[in-house]
């Protein structure tokens, strides 16, 4: 099935809104392995618009519209498409009595103009608008579904889920002769997507199977897509190649499908009944909104604090006069104090912790701009056997201590590793928000701790002869 996207409004060519409609719609689509061929925006304009319905009736299987089916004088796709098509339109009366209800239920009184989204080309099939007024609609022509959605973001989301997607889908069930496509997208941190691609360059060249390469920074998603005479067949062949990127580059692939890191690593500490608590400097509360994002957080995550200047380091976690006098607040002493401090106060299994210099200013010779510690600690009982076999400096810049007991079963134990992202200020926060949510995954799948290798310098984690202490500075 050939998918176009078309939305429709003067705001979106003046740049006034930003066009999420479209990335929206195409990632829903991908849900029934659709893929979008084309996509245009077009003014409120009869001419424009009815260009553009022909364009799309006349080359693509499906037209997916979106906007103009408001009550004002400028939406005016519904009337638009009608005259183009040559159908009459058709007042509702179901339709109209539902827009009564919900102004109604909002304690409104709906205006007459309203009256106009009732109203639709003769043949058209309502989709029901539960959250707006505008109802959408769905017709065939010479053998093109053309699907009008609302242009609210929030009302074309529910609509595409309830009314639109069960729809195609049910009419892809019904073709018969056609090869069937299947995609699955897995989600990989800690490599860069030309490495990625020199990893797995031998992979899915079959001509069974395609694989292609997505960047969303900072992370990397690959989505293998197969086709088969039946499902079962082309996701047999997904299977196989999804087993050879995991058997290739291994614990690098966190996730697939939507899954973030974030949910992930919730997940795991849900399953295992553990807590984390978060203490950040450079990265200023973004390890905690993140892992707060997902539903049902409560449940691993005891709270956080952002221990920006050294008093608050001092006052809130513990960390002492002397180590932030003689390492300087960007060092790996006081970010595992920080680590330690955090864990103790909330009493969570586990503590991460974040300082560095995200710049633009506050850098030196010793400490540049983009470099960060993280550190993390974890009590007793936590699986850590493969991480705690790399005791000392490992990874040229991460160093993994044993509790007081040491092993596995001891005291649990701790790591701090130092890095230089060469980044702006937002996006060195994001990536070190990032590894220190590996940081978890890996802890509680007893896996090597490692730093992303996307943005290193030299292909180490810090520039040769950079000390893990050092003068103190006045960035954290």
């Amino acid at each position: 099935m050939k998918a176009e996207i078309l939305t429709i409004g003067d705001e979106v060519l003046r740049g006034e809104i930003v066009d999420s409609n479209k990335a929206l719609i195409a990632s829903r689509l991908l849900q029934l392995d659709v893929e979008c061929h084309y996509q245009a925006s077009v003014r409120d304009d009869p001419a424009d618009m009815r260009d553009a319905f022909e364009r799309g009736i006349s080359r693509s299987d499906l037209l997916l519209v979106s906007g103009g089916l408001g009550p004002t004088r400028d939406d005016r796709t519904t009337e638009t498409l009608a005259e183009a098509l040559g159908r009459p339109l058709e007042f509702d009366e179901g339709s109209f009595e539902a827009m009564r209800a919900f102004f109604a239920r909002v304690g409104r009184e709906m205006n007459e103009t309203n009256r106009k989204q009732a109203l639709f080309p003769s043949g058209a099939e309502i989709l029901a608008n539960p959250v707006g007024t505008a109802p959408g609609f769905l017709l065939e022509e010479r053998g093109t579904i053309v699907v009008c959605m609302p242009g609210v973001p929030r009302e074309l989301s529910l609509m595409m889920d309830e009314q639109v997607l069960p729809r195609v889908e049910a009419r892809l069930e019904k073709g018969e002769g056609v090869s069937r496509v299947r995609a699955r997208m897995l989600r990989t941190f800690g490599i860069g997507e030309s490495s990625l691609e020199g990893e797995l360059a031998d992979i899915a060249q079959d001509g069974e199977a395609e694989l292609a390469f997505r960047t969303s920074f900072p992370d990397n998603f690959l989505r293998v897509v197969a086709r088969g005479a039946s499902i079962s067949e082309a996701d047999t062949r997904i299977d196989a190649v999804a087993a050879k990127i995991r058997a290739r580059i291994g614990d690098l692939v966190y996730g697939e499908g939507e899954e973030t890191l974030e949910a992930v690593v919730g997940g795991l500490l849900g399953a295992a009944g553990r807590t984390v608590a978060v203490a950040e400097s450079c990265t200023g509360g973004t390890i905690a909104q993140k892992l707060t994002d997902n539903p049902g957080s409560s449940v691993y995550f005891l709270g956080g604090m952002v221990a920006y200047s050294n008093s608050a380091k001092q006052a809130l976690l513990g960390v002492s006069e002397e180590t932030l006098v003689r390492h300087g607040a960007v060092s790996e002493p006081v970010v595992s104090a920080m680590a330690s401090g955090v864990r103790a106060r909330f009493g969570a299994d586990i503590g991460i912790a974040t300082t560095g210099i995200s710049g633009p200013g506050g850098g030196s010779e010793t400490k540049p701009v983009g470099l960060v510690y993280i550190g993390i600690s974890w009590g007793a009982g936590i699986a850590s056997s493969r991480i705690l076999a790399n005791s000392g400096e490992v990874d040229a810049g991460i160093r993994v201590s044993p509790g007081e007991s040491g092993g596995a079963g001891g005291e649990g134990g701790s790591a701090a590793g130092h890095f230089i992202f060469p980044l702006d200020r937002a996006r060195h926060r994001t990536l070190t928000a990032q590894v220190a949510l590996d940081w978890i995954r890996r802890l509680m799948t007893d896996t090597e701790l490692v730093g992303p290798s996307l943005m290193r310098r030299g292909g180490g984690s810090a520039p040769a002869g950079l000390p893990s202490s050092g003068t103190k500075t006045g960035s954290s």
